[in-house]
């Protein structure tokens, strides 16, 4: 999966273990999740619809969001960095990232770039460990 705004790829593991995987690697590069999203209970509860299983966590690098913050006050509106843990209607798996400097060029701001790219590192390396 690449587009505009995020990356990812489909993995050989069953959900479950790719989203333990996920939040295990995630936390090897700093980040905690601080909200989980079961969309598939949601759209259940709230409009009756049936879908595979997905995800939504959003992950913090406390120490990098404290620079982007440092930056750009009002740069919370883009935080934290969504993680995408879903099943296809197949049943493959894939573990999709909104692209950080995709999202940071929003900004129009040269001087969060490097810390986009850092973040966009870190990403990569959690997509890789999976």
């Amino acid at each position: 999966m690449k587009n505009r705004y995020g990356f990812g790829r489909t993995v050989a593991l069953p959900f479950d273990t790719a989203l333990e995987r996920t939040i295990a690697a995630l936390a090897a590069e700093g980040f905690g999740v601080l909200t989980e999203i079961d969309v598939q209970a949601t759209l259940r509860n709230k409009l009756g619809l049936d879908r595979p299983r997905q995800r939504i966590l959003g992950a913090c690098n406390p120490p990098l969001a404290a620079k982007a913050l440092e930056a750009e006050p009002t740069i919370g509106l883009l935080l934290p960095c969504n993680v995408v843990v879903r099943e296809d209607t197949g049943g493959k798996v894939h573990v999709e990232m909104l692209d950080p400097i995709a999202l940071f060029e929003l900004t129009g701001r040269a001087d969060v770039e490097p810390l986009a790219r850092e973040v966009r590192a870190r990403l990569d390396r959690v997509l890789a460990a999976i």
